[in-house]
């Protein structure tokens, strides 16, 4: 199957490594492995989704499953639908962030737990290529056809506090956000950037990771009077965030607004970071009388987390924001509402109110390809024997003035470095100095 089947979804360029006979036999696969009376399915803009959702639901309705068909939804009105109906499973189908060539499907059990490489995915792949699929059922299922999204918005729009009136630049990439701002629209003013629902991503990739593709986003800020600017990316379960200079706001520091916001209403709650995260995540954390909790990388790892204390809120550096109230999944919409709600409540601008909270020095995520990632982690251990050391994902290190964090990628021969320190200097000394032991292989 050409990898298609990845870490935490399924993800291929349609007509190659992604064809609709593959997509029925994946739907056949997933009725074999969750053996579920119901699942709901979303799609995304992409020209391709809908004939996947074909091949797909006419393998699941063969297996006597019935098919709730979201229509275009973005990936967390998905999960939100999957909890709603309590159904016993949910797929959307998006590539995400990956350019208009590719499409995909994200797996969930019910309540939105999700199908990763370790709890499924690989299950479901065997069972596609040996084409190992139970008899066609003697009642086939059905398709029925439901529109969350009016109870989606109902759900997270009273979360709304706008003191004062707002003007916020809104980059929809052409692609599901355009769905998810029904949460706030109204509620201030939007100026809204490339919100034609397009497939094809005409305008840059919907990816706001990547510094490059908020640039139209960043001109128009600069250009104009704006509380600050919102982009989205493909399927609107990430969201990255400029503040009224236009500049980018690292998506840790958005964490720490996003829990201290929460905790004033719910003091001692539980509140996850991934680890890659500033000092200034915890500290702000706990200063907002939360209890902070390092996460693992990755979505499936860091909901389990959440579900297993009951925690409130987690925040990820790719700008993922999970909330314990959509079923500890992903609300990119409530994430944009909490920070209106914040900045409208502030006589301060969001850069005023970010300033207290850059508190260090970090270099960024540094990726180094080496011949044997596992060696380099290795080196790196026995170099730093003295430091407070962590193996919860990759390898943390950590000393009173600075701490690194190295981890391997998944489907590449990379070491990914996250390194920070009190001050400029010894950031930009230690992060030479790591970078010169990861390479040396």
């Amino acid at each position: 199957m050409a990898g298609i089947f990845k870490a935490y979804d399924i993800r291929g360029i349609y007509g190659q490594t992604l064809t609709d006979d593959i997509a029925y036999r994946i739907g056949k696969a997933i009725a074999a492995f969750l053996a579920p009376r119901r699942i709901v399915v979303g799609q995304d803009m992409r020209p391709h989704s809908e004939p996947l959702f074909r091949a797909l639901a006419r393998g699941l309705v063969e297996q006597g499953v019935e098919v709730v068909r979201l229509g275009l939804c973005s990936t967390p009105m998905s999960y939100f639908a999957n909890r709603l109906l309590k159904a016993d499973g949910s797929v959307m189908i998006t590539a995400s962030h990956n350019p208009g060539e590719w499409n995909g499907f994200k797996i969930c059990r019910a309540d939105a737990v999700p199908v990763s490489g370790a709890t499924g995915i690989a299950e479901i792949e065997h069972l596609v290529e040996e084409r190992i699929f139970p008899p066609r059922a003697v009642l086939p299922g059905r398709i029925t056809d439901y529109d969350v999204k009016p109870e989606y918005v109902a759900r997270f729009r009273p979360y709304a506090d706008i003191r004062r009136p707002l003007r916020v630049l809104v980059d929809f990439a052409n692609a599901m956000g355009i769905y998810e701002a029904d949460v706030f629209r109204g509620l201030f003013e939007i100026d809204p950037l490339f919100d034609t629902l397009d497939g094809t991503f005409p305008n840059h990739e919907a990816n706001p990771l990547k510094h490059q593709t908020l640039e139209a986003a960043r001109a128009k800020v600069k250009a104009g009077k704006y509380d600050f600017a919102a982009c989205f990316d493909g399927d609107a379960d990430r969201v990255g965030f400029l503040d009224e200079k236009g500049d980018v706001i690292p998506m840790d520091m958005i964490t720490a607004l996003i829990a201290k916001t929460l905790l004033e209403k719910e003091p001692g709650a539980e509140i996850f970071y991934d680890l890659r995260s500033s000092w200034a995540v915890k500290e702000v954390i706990e200063e907002a009388g939360g209890h902070a909790h390092q996460s693992r990388v990755g979505h499936a790892f860091i909901k389990k987390q959440m579900r297993e204390i009951g925690a409130l809120f987690a925040g990820e550096l790719s700008g993922h924001y999970y909330f314990k109230e959509n079923a500890y999944a992903e609300s990119s919409a409530l994430a944009v509402l909490l920070i209106a709600n914040l900045v409208s409540r502030s006589e301060k601008p969001l850069s005023e109110l970010i300033k207290p909270i850059h508190r260090y020095f970090e270099s960024g995520e540094i990726n180094s390809e080496v011949s044997d990632p596992p060696a380099a982690l290795a080196r790196l251990k026995a170099a730093y024997p003295d430091g407070k050391a962590m193996e919860l994902d990759g390898l943390s290190i950590e000393y009173p003035t600075w701490w690194f964090n190295v981890r391997c990628s998944n489907t590449e021969p990379l070491v990914r470095l996250n390194l920070e320190a009190k001050t400029r200097k010894e950031m930009e000394q230690r992060r030479d100095e790591v970078l010169a032991l990861i390479r040396q292989g």
